[in-house]
């Protein structure tokens, strides 16, 4: 993948790089991405509030097929 998903993406660029990126959020526990916040939110802010594991979840959007 030419742009690399990292704690530091914002959710809305996140949604943009890997078509998978809303499903794998929400199975991580993020069910808001439709909220005016989640755009302005890194990928790292969202791990922390929502409790998950931020390693596994840039592992699982990076893995594109």
């Amino acid at each position: 993948m030419a742009n690399k998903i990292t704690e530091n993406t914002l959710i809305f660029e996140a949604l943009q790089l890997n078509p998978k990126a809303a499903e794998i959020l929400m199975a991580h526990g993020m069910h808001c991405l439709g909220c005016a916040l989640a755009h302005g939110e890194t990928v790292g802010e969202a791990a922390g509030v929502h409790g998950a594991d931020l390693e596994t979840m840039l592992k699982e959007l990076n893995d594109i097929e």
